[in-house]
Parts: C-alpha cells; structure tokens; sequence
C-alpha cells in the first residue's frame, strides 16, 4: 500500500531512482535542457529546484550538501558559478516543462525541460510583448481622449455659429426691405414731380 506517498517511485528502488535523479540534473545544469519524459521531468523538478535554491548562498557547507545530492563537481561548480548568480532574483520556479508529444516506441509523453533564464528567444519575446502593448494601450487612450476634444470643439463652433448665421440672414432680410422701401418712395416722388409737371403745362 502506498498511504500518504505522494511522489513517483517511476518504477525503480530508491537507489536507481535516485542515482537517475543526479545524473539528470547533473545533465540539466550542465546542458540547461534536456528531453525526458514528462513523470520523469517532474519528478527532476521536485528535485533540483530545492537544490538551486541551496545555491544561492555561496558557502562551503552549501556546495557539500549540493554535492551530496549530485555526486559531481563540474556540476557543483557550474551551479554555483555560472547558474546561481543568474537566478538570484528569481524566487522560485527555475524550470520549465515544454512538452513535445508522444514517443513513436511507447507512446510516452515526451517533454523538455530546461531553465527559464537561459532561453533568451522566450525571454526576449516577453520583453517586446510588454513593450509593444504598453505602447498600444498609450497611445489607443490618447488617440480616444484627442478624438474627443476635437468633437468637442466642433460641436461647440457649430453651436455658437447657427445664431450669428440667423442673425446675418435677419439682417440680409431687413436690408432688402428697406431698398425695396426706398425705391417706392423714389417711384412715388417721381410720379408726383410728373403729375406737377403736366399740371404746369395744363
């Protein structure tokens, strides 16, 4: 019975297991991914993570604890060199399982597993992400704001533009009554000046 065993045995005693563990974590700090299995990936990432976090602090005691789990000194140093001082901010999480479908032979779920911050393409990929929607969103919202102020203020130009066409259109109106007012007393002048005229000659 397996009550309250909560990790994967993978099929082998407790020495196999463990002796694979260390070779593939030896493999994955060296190479910084491998392709595995996905049981076997996870079971890797239960793992190293612990002992990546033990990197941190650069101490004798922490390189002898590391080097008992991993059993190999390239691998202790690289992890302390190299690996250590890259993750040193990041507060967990230092890998990353990708998956690559099935085997041909067996039909196993195949995966890569490998350090997030060595894959500059994904890294990179982000960084632009971020910028590029930061930009978007910026520049959407001052477009929209810019868009409605200038409705605004042609609204605002029609409004007080309407009563002073009304105005000159009254205005216009009232001129062309008074011509037309002026030309009939001219008419009329004209026509009392003719009728004195004959009176006149009468």
């Amino acid at each position: 019975m397996r009550h309250n065993k909560k990790f994967n045995h993978l099929g082998r005693k407790s020495a196999h297991r463990k002796a694979m563990l260390a070779n593939m974590a030896s493999s994955l700090i060296l190479h910084k991914r491998i392709t595995t299995t996905v049981a076997k990936a996870k079971a890797l990432r239960m793992y190293i993570e612990p002992l990546i976090t033990k990197s941190k602090q650069d101490t004798t005691h922490s390189r002898r604890v590391v080097f008992s789990y991993l059993q190999d000194k390239d691998a202790v140093s690289e992890l302390f060199r190299d690996v250590s001082p890259k993750i040193m901010e990041r507060p967990g999480g230092y890998t990353r399982i990708l998956k690559t479908g099935n085997r041909l032979g067996d039909n196993a779920e195949m995966c890569i597993i490998e350090l997030v911050d060595y894959n500059e393409n994904m890294l990179e990929a982000k960084e632009s992400k971020k910028a590029s929607s930061r930009r978007r969103r910026g520049s959407a919202k001052k477009k929209a704001t810019e868009v409605n102020t200038a409705e605004k203020a042609v609204k605002a130009e029609t409004v007080v533009e309407e009563p002073a066409a009304k105005e000159t259109k009254s205005e216009t109106v009232t001129e062309e009554v008074n011509v037309e007012e002026s030309k009939a007393e001219v008419v009329d002048k004209n026509d009392e000046n003719a009728e004195e005229k004959k009176d006149d000659k009468e």
